[in-house]
């Protein structure tokens, strides 16, 4: 086990297996991870989320490039330039180790999931966006990809309507079901869980809350309602229904989430809480 990184995170390697609250990628026991105590939660040795490698990779995912400003932010910005990132370090080692093979070899295998899974996150984080930017009434404003400042994380998207704000974070897990089970009851403490796919994965809950309240301590306003939501694109959403909430998050599919913006309502004065959050998130 290797020294506390910030006295908010500790590298150790895994007693259990795990997921990856950024890629969700899955982590195996005794593999090297990155435990976050503030959310309880854990994430790729590898997965900063203030990467620094360019996003030229939009056209290369099958996602338009569109142009944004500076203040507005791009959706899935840092995602692409991880996925990048990742994508050329592997290349680079194969290619160092294997001088005359190298190509080959990048040529018959494949990007390790958890380097697929930035590209897909970045993907999903652009077309949501794509949606999010449609809405042009003067009631919503919308801000993408945010550093949350001493941190190496990231919010997706922070839609400010006059109901309140909306921290989204966009989740791509293609032709997986997002349900909602709860444990435990009348002799044990009532637990809800988030599940994808039938797998566990709460830790998504767990990371929109921890971004929740970045968000509300930066407002300082109580005034002002803060809630998280957690958006799933190319799920598997059933016929009728579908959305719910686990611990307060809503979950929901991209159409749905556009209804509920549109149908908010309220006395928020929106450019003025827009500028105080994008003052207080800088583009990632």
């Amino acid at each position: 086990m290797e020294p506390a990184e910030t006295t908010n995170e500790r590298r150790m390697k895994l007693c259990y297996p795990g997921v990856c609250r950024i890629c969700g990628a899955e982590l195996v026991a005794r593999q090297e991870a990155i435990y976050e105590r503030a959310s309880k939660t854990v994430r790729c040795a590898e997965c900063p989320t203030e990467p620094e490698v360019a996003e030229e990779a939009l056209g290369e995912l099958g996602v338009e490039p569109k142009s944004a400003s500076q203040e507005s932010g791009a959706a899935g910005a840092s995602a692409l330039r991880e996925y990048e990132r990742r994508k050329t370090r592997r290349e680079e080692q194969i290619r160092t180790k294997h001088p005359r093979l190298g190509g080959l070899i990048l040529a018959v295998s494949d990007d390790p999931q958890s380097t697929k899974a930035w590209a897909s996150g970045a993907k999903g984080e652009a077309a949501l966006g794509a949606r999010l930017d449609k809405h042009t009434l003067d009631s919503i404003a919308v801000l993408h990809d945010r550093c949350i400042p001493r941190t190496r994380a990231n919010i997706d998207h922070i839609v400010v309507t006059r109901a309140g704000v909306f921290v989204v974070d966009a989740k791509r897990y293609v032709d997986k079901r997002p349900e909602s089970r709860v444990e435990g009851g009348i002799l044990r403490p009532r637990v809800e869980k988030l599940t994808v796919g039938g797998r566990d994965r709460t830790t998504l809950v767990d990371g929109v809350l921890g971004q929740v309240e970045h968000v509300r301590a930066a407002l300082a306003d109580e005034t002002i309602d803060v809630s998280g939501v957690l958006c799933f694109i190319d799920a598997d959403w059933p016929l009728v229904g579908g959305a719910f909430s686990v611990r307060g998050v809503r979950v929901v599919w991209p159409k749905r989430l556009s209804k509920i913006l549109d149908e908010a309502t309220g006395e928020v004065d929106v450019t003025a809480v827009r500028d105080r959050i994008a003052a207080a998130f800088p583009p990632a």
